[in-house]
């Protein structure tokens, strides 16, 4: 595996501050039932890393304390975590929104079977993979079979009333294939919404189109591949200052398994601490006053966040 970090390190990116906080994106550990193409967190079914119940404890009383709006649940696949279900069921009676990022194919796993009827019990918002609406390029990035999974999963979560009723939300998410920027959101969503029901009677509420990170796993195949400067100098050319203020640092902390606090799940990755040259913070011990307005660590692949029409775990930004 290629470090990437040093490579980054050369790109200056533009300073920016945070704003007030109103979403914890929680990594909830790097165990996944796939083994991803683009994956910056190198998630496998091999990863041991979970987040225990006492940091998970930390997590509730940090959004209970803070009226923290939005909760965003990662991994990994975050539902493999066994305190996933305990944390959405506090986190519901605290009155936060959640996220899942979820990658379809975990409710076919050992002891998932309820887990759909668990989403809809708990309105939980679905942020689905699903990186192509064509068999080859799904299983090319995510594994042989994945995409029939997939789509399996899909019709399950319709007909469970997700894309159909108003409180029940599925946004599937895309990534490009390899090394190039994504295309425009409102044009591809166009082209999603009409394969998925024309070919299979599957519907949805939002797609996401979100920019290859070069870190961990990705990154370390464009250095392989002598692609890793061609591809950064691709984002950086590609840079927009208008998505400066929209980025989702801005106003969400990412929490690390292990309970450290970072400005985002990329910086996370890269081991950069979300106070700058400072020892890191625990969310056991965090005043949210410490982090709002302080400036936001950057580093090259930032600009992947910025290039062009933008990129968050929102989607594109303009």
């Amino acid at each position: 595996m290629h470090d990437t970090f040093n490579l980054l390190k050369s790109k200056k990116f533009p300073t920016i501050f945070r704003n007030n906080i109103n979403t914890l994106q929680i990594n909830l550990g790097y165990k996944c039932n796939q083994s991803c193409f683009h994956c910056h967190v190198n998630a496998s079914p091999d990863r041991k890393e979970v987040m225990q119940k006492d940091i998970v404890d930390a997590c509730l009383n940090f959004i209970d304390q803070n009226k923290i709006k939005s909760i965003d649940l990662t991994g990994g696949a975050p539902e493999l975590n066994p305190h996933f279900r305990y944390l959405v069921r506090e986190a519901k009676k605290i009155g936060a929104d959640i996220i899942d990022r979820c990658n379809l194919t975990i409710i076919f796993e050992h002891n998932q079977f309820d887990l759909v009827d668990f989403f809809v019990e708990n309105e939980v918002q679905i942020v689905a993979s699903l990186p192509c609406y064509t068999s080859d390029n799904v299983d090319a990035q995510r594994g042989k079979g994945v995409f029939d999974k997939s789509i399996k999963a899909l019709k399950i979560l319709n007909k469970a009333g997700y894309g159909v009723n108003e409180n029940l939300n599925l946004n599937l998410v895309y990534n490009p294939i390899g090394a190039s920027l994504p295309p425009s959101q409102v044009e591809l969503k166009k082209d999603y919404k009409k394969f998925l029901k024309e070919k299979f009677n599957i519907i949805f509420n939002e797609l996401f189109t979100i920019t290859n990170m070069p870190i961990k796993r990705f990154g370390s195949t464009l250095v392989s591949e002598g692609n890793f400067d061609t591809y950064m100098e691709k984002l950086c050319n590609a840079f927009d200052k208008n998505n400066l203020e929209n980025i989702m640092c801005k106003n969400l902390i990412s929490v690390s398994f292990d309970g450290y606090i970072f400005d985002c799940d990329f910086n996370q990755m890269l081991g950069l601490n979300s106070k700058k040259n400072e020892k890191k913070l625990h969310i056991s011990m965090l005043n949210i006053n410490e982090i709002e307005n302080n400036q936001i660590v950057t580093s090259g692949h930032c600009f992947g966040c910025t290039a062009g029409q933008g990129s968050s775990c929102g989607g594109a930004l303009s």
